[in-house]
């Protein structure tokens, strides 16, 4: 049987039930909602965000914005990414995002990206989302390998990834764009967690 033949033993579909834990809920990005457009201009815009990441597109307006909402909505839709807000569970407040791109579903292989709202920092909400998101991506979408990596020198995105089970594999070099620009790279550290895994405790 070829490559193309074989089909992936994780499921087909994906649940439309929103995961929900560690006090956070994770649901879709609403492009035509001017609060999530709102925060996800404010997020990605954040000086912070943009001295450890580096997007193909730079949200530079709150159309921008939209359309990048937009854009996700379709990648989602044809199976290549998906995209949560990052909500309280009870008041419903926006405190960040977390993603997986680079879905493989052959091989049952994913990325998972995650960033927090400057307000909502210190209260490890990227960690408990993570956990959150790594969990559903085992179990909804038979993903068995998930991957994580971030900047060299960031210590708060590989002590995130270390509390969430996501072992130190290793590093990139030269896998990331070079701060603000498209032009320039910087190494990056490499993270994984499988679904063997056993599961991280005290999240």
């Amino acid at each position: 049987m070829s490559r193309t033949d074989e089909r992936p033993s994780g499921p087909s579909r994906r649940s439309s039930v929103e995961p929900q834990g560690h006090g956070l809920r994770l649901g879709a990005w609403d492009a035509e909602s001017d609060a999530d457009v709102e925060a996800w201009f404010r997020g990605r815009a954040d000086p912070d965000f943009r001295r450890w990441n580096t997007p193909m597109t730079l949200d530079e307006s709150l159309e921008g914005a939209r359309e990048s909402l937009r854009q996700r909505a379709e990648s989602a839709a044809e199976g290549k990414t998906v995209a949560f807000r990052v909500t309280d569970a009870e008041s419903g407040v926006t405190l960040g995002q977390v993603g997986l791109s680079g879905i493989d579903p052959y091989m049952r292989r994913a990325v998972v990206g995650y960033w927090v709202l400057p307000e909502a920092r210190g209260r490890r909400i990227a960690t408990r989302a993570l956990d959150l998101a790594a969990r559903w991506a085992f179990a909804d979408l038979g993903i068995h390998r998930l991957e994580l990596d971030h900047v060299v020198g960031h210590a708060a995105s590989c002590r995130v990834a270390e509390l969430c089970g996501f072992a130190y594999e290793g590093t990139l070099r030269g896998a990331a764009f070079d701060e603000g620009r498209h032009d320039a790279f910087r190494d990056a550290h490499l993270h994984a967690r499988l679904a063997t895994d056993p599961a991280p405790q005290g999240i």
